[in-house]
């Protein structure tokens, strides 16, 4: 007898049921998923897209050789911490609580790359007289890792922006009231860094309410060769 019309359709769906249940049977998923490939006219597995790479810190690319991978967060508003990364390893971050209003700045050794310290400065109801002594006794090739967090600059002074400016910053003499600010400089740099990025506190264009965007920098510094005894 000829099957006609629906009829067929029925047979023809059954027979294709039938099949893939029986090669599931027999050899298990893969063979049926082969099947189905089969009748639905595909021939390969969809590939996944690869995620693209991560390096040290998060880098897109890793450092060359003498180089130390970094990467610099500021605070957002005055809810989310600042973050300072270095050989992939965080210096400072709300995880570790070591942050802080205001400045919050890491040294490391320019020539081993050794974390030597690491501390807050609350610019806003804090004394820079504080910060003055922090900064003054640096060591020739210290390097300085800066990310603010809140307010930065209001108990800033001419001493105390002098001494960042000699640190390599050029961005500092226009530090106001809750800009953002992340910068690396260097005891004894001879020209200015190009580790620096400053997002002006304004009505107009700020991202929070009171508050500009948050700033991320990242890259790699050079080590300084050993100082000549």
């Amino acid at each position: 007898m000829r099957l006609t019309g629906p009829l067929r359709a029925v047979a023809v769906v059954l027979l294709v049921g039938f099949t893939w249940l029986l090669a599931n049977t027999l050899f298990g998923g893969e063979s049926a998923s082969s099947v189905l490939h089969f009748f639905s006219g595909t021939n390969e597995e969809a590939t996944p897209e690869p995620h693209p790479r991560k390096y040290k810190c998060g880098l897109s690319a890793p450092c060359p050789p003498k180089h130390l991978a970094f990467r610099l967060v500021s605070g957002a508003a005055n809810v989310i911490g600042p973050k300072i990364c270095l050989e992939d390893k965080m210096l400072v971050s709300s995880v570790k609580n070591n942050v802080g209003r205001g400045l919050n700045i890491a040294l490391v050794n320019g020539v081993t790359g050794e974390l030597l310290e690491t501390k807050t400065f609350d610019m806003w109801a804090g004394d820079v007289s504080d910060l003055l002594k922090f900064l003054r006794p640096l060591h020739e090739g210290t390097l300085v890792f800066v990310a603010s967090f809140d307010d930065a600059a209001t108990k800033l002074n001419e001493e105390s922006r002098r001494l960042f400016e000699e640190l390599g910053s050029t961005a500092v003499k226009d530090l106001a009231f809750r800009d953002s600010w992340v910068f690396v400089g260097a005891k004894g740099i001879e020209n200015k860094s190009p580790f620096e990025q400053r997002m002006k506190n304004s009505k107009s264009s700020n991202k929070y309410e009171g508050w500009p965007e948050s700033l991320e920098m990242d890259g790699c510094i050079p080590l300084r060769p050993p100082l000549e005894s």
